[in-house]
């Protein structure tokens, strides 16, 4: 019962700290007081929330006018967001041609509440089946792209992820600390792959997309039969595939290094 008074407090900041936001993308300018009266609540209150937006440049001061705005932190949340909205579309037109470059099946997948979503596909000419993956949740330590998001996760996600590892095949890894080494050997050479470790005789390459903040947001990955994108063949395909993560990372918004 002790608790449940700051908790309420914390949750009405935040609602406060949300509609100085609104007030802001409404009224484009507005000074410390206008803030007060249109929450309702006292002077210092209202300074004290917009310098809690402030140090995240969420809201920043028009110089020498005592008015705020909203500030560029806004845009780089917005960025992240439009990124992942723009990906299917932004991606498609270079998974297409990936997948006729390497005549194997190509797709993109998103970090999903601790699995791999796919949300493009494009077949090959040569793929053996046509598989539909989109929307397919898979996990991460057993899928080349899982592997690769996992690589760029947070401590929690990656902990997360780890903490049961799943067999699926006699292939599938299954020691925390042999993937993690593996997964500082994707950071180093920017691309992660599995060798049959999800099904028996599928093999797969990964490539990270990142988003306007240079996060890793997605992978771009190639799947096809163990005896055609042959364990051989990885280092090759992978740097196809990096050129065209490369290209999606561009247009949603990457211009740095990949």
């Amino acid at each position: 019962m002790g608790n449940e008074k700051p908790a309420t407090v914390q949750v009405q900041s935040v609602d406060r700290a949300l509609a100085i936001l609104d007030i802001l993308a409404i009224r484009g300018e507005a000074g410390v007081t206008e803030i007060a009266a249109e929450l309702d609540v006292h002077k210092s209150t209202a300074f004290r929330l917009i310098g809690a937006l402030e140090q995240r440049r969420l809201v920043e001061q028009v110089a020498e006018r005592g008015k705020y705005r909203l500030g560029f932190g806004i845009v780089r949340l917005a960025g992240a967001t439009t990124a992942r909205l723009d990906l299917p579309r932004e991606s498609q037109p270079v998974c297409e041609r990936l997948a006729s470059e390497l005549d194997e099946t190509v797709n993109v997948a998103v970090l999903d509440s601790g699995q791999a979503t796919n949300i493009t596909q494009v077949y090959g000419t040569a793929a053996v089946t046509t598989r539909n993956w989109i929307g397919q949740r898979t996990p991460l330590h057993a899928t080349s792209s899982g592997k690769v998001l996992l690589a760029w996760a947070d401590e929690d996600e990656l902990t997360a992820a780890t903490d049961t590892l799943e067999r699926y095949t006699p292939s599938t890894i299954t020691s925390r600390s042999k993937l993690l080494s593996e997964l500082d050997l994707i950071r180093e050479r920017g691309w992660g792959s599995t060798n049959e470790e999800l099904e028996i005789g599928l093999n797969a390459i990964a490539a990270p997309i990142r988003g306007g903040s240079g996060d890793v947001i997605a992978a771009v990955s190639v799947s096809g039969p163990a005896y055609r994108l042959t364990v051989e063949s990885f280092p090759a395909v992978a740097e196809t595939l990096r050129v065209g993560a490369a290209e999606i990372s561009s247009r949603v918004g990457y211009f740095g290094e990949a």
